[in-house]
This record gives C-alpha cells, structure tokens and sequence, in this order.
C-alpha cells in the first residue's frame, strides 16, 4: 500500500487566511483564503515540490489534509428555542 503524504491545514481567523504545511513535503508552505483553494493549489504544489526535492514517489501521490480550525458559537435566548 502506498504511503499517505500528511499535510496540516490552519485557518488563521485574524487574516481570514487558511495556511498549510507538511514534514512529508518538503518546501511545502502555502495560504489560500478558502479551503477548496487550498486543496486546489496543494493538488500542483505537492508533486512539483517533490519533484524539486527529488522525492521519489508514484504517479499517484495520496495525501490527506487534516484541517484545524477554532470557532464560537452561541446558545439561543430563550424566546429562539
């Protein structure tokens, strides 16, 4: 079974920005201001950066972002139940 590639996701709510970086990629890391086009711009990043690094890998190179991202929400009053 191939090796899945781990890259860590951020939002960084002071930016509205979402970072990424990986120990499994070297050179990796990007922003984007949504997560789809942070999955967009990691899906040419990750094989042009281990091409640079002379990684060597498959053709198909499957990698997994596990994303963080804080938030607030609140109760109801009482008369919105």
């Amino acid at each position: 079974m191939q090796n899945v590639l781990l890259i860590r996701a951020e939002w960084c709510g002071d930016v509205d920005i979402w970072s990424a970086t990986s120990d499994h990629v070297p050179g990796l890391a990007t922003e984007a201001d949504s997560i789809e086009n942070l999955f967009n711009k990691l899906s040419s990043m990750i094989p042009e950066l281990l091409a640079a690094n002379q990684v060597d890998c498959p053709s198909e190179i499957l990698y997994e972002v596990v994303a963080h991202k804080l938030s607030i929400t609140h109760m109801p009053s009482e008369g919105q139940l």
